[in-house]
């Protein structure tokens, strides 16, 4: 059984974390399989969202410590950029990408779910990013970019645990859902977004994550640009 599961229908791609039975821990072939995934996801000129979640009670409770143990220094770091590799290939999506979270978010877990657009989670989605308490570095980048650098640094210092409701105030987390209520939720949800222009989604997208990385004035160059690309591709108000 893969590690990673993946379907893609009405528009709609599914990405699965499948290693339940090892709580959904981050090893070699999951990280290459969202790679690939990710990749085939990109070339498909029909998925306009991505749905990722997880089998199992647990989203991801970091990376595979039993797989580190028996590899050499050479492995360990092609491992660890495997990871880098996998976590950027999911941010680099084109289309809207939502982390679908239960239960614990640990290191890894945390990575890939903040490497998609935004995060829906149950009541019991909780947060945590003890690697340096573990002896190792990781998960430094994007949460103190969502969260703030002195939480990111509480997290990582101390081993603290962010609730969901903690998590949804911090920004982390966009929506809280009961899980009975989740299915509903995404169907309707998937169906608002799917109404939308496939371009208008994708350069909407772009201009987000490339403005906040910008000064104003090259923002607004940024959203500009975007404007003149939909101007000139005849998809402007909703016509494509």
């Amino acid at each position: 059984m893969s590690a990673v599961l993946y379907s893609a229908t009405g528009g709609v791609a599914t990405i699965t974390l499948n290693r339940p039975e090892s709580r959904n821990a981050l090893n070699l072939e999951m990280c290459d399989r969202l790679i690939s995934v990710s990749q085939e996801i990109t070339s498909d000129k029909d998925v306009k969202l991505v749905l990722l979640g997880a089998n199992g009670p647990v989203f991801c409770a970091g990376a595979d410590l039993k797989e580190r143990r028996g590899m050499n220094e050479a492995q360990v770091r092609e491992r660890r950029m495997k990871g880098f590799a996998a976590y950027a290939a999911l941010e680099a999506l084109p289309m809207p990408a939502i982390a679908v979270v239960q239960g614990p978010v640990v290191g890894s877990g945390c990575e890939i779910a903040a490497a998609c657009d935004f995060i829906v989670a149950t009541p019991d989605a909780s947060f945590r990013t003890p690697e340096a308490l573990r002896g190792t570095v990781g998960a430094t980048q994007r949460l103190p970019r969502i969260l703030g650098k002195r939480l990111a640094k509480d997290m990582m210092f101390t081993g603290r645990v962010l609730g969901a409701e903690e998590a949804r105030e911090a920004g982390l987390v966009s929506r809280l859902v009961p899980a009975i209520e989740m299915e509903e939720m995404l169907l309707r949800m998937t169906a608002e977004i799917l109404k939308a222009p496939q371009a208008a989604l994708r350069l909407a997208k772009r201009c987000i994550d490339r403005g906040v990385e910008l000064d104003p004035q090259g923002a607004l160059a940024t959203e500009i640009a975007a404007i003149e690309e939909q101007l000139a591709g005849g998809s402007w108000m909703g016509k494509k």
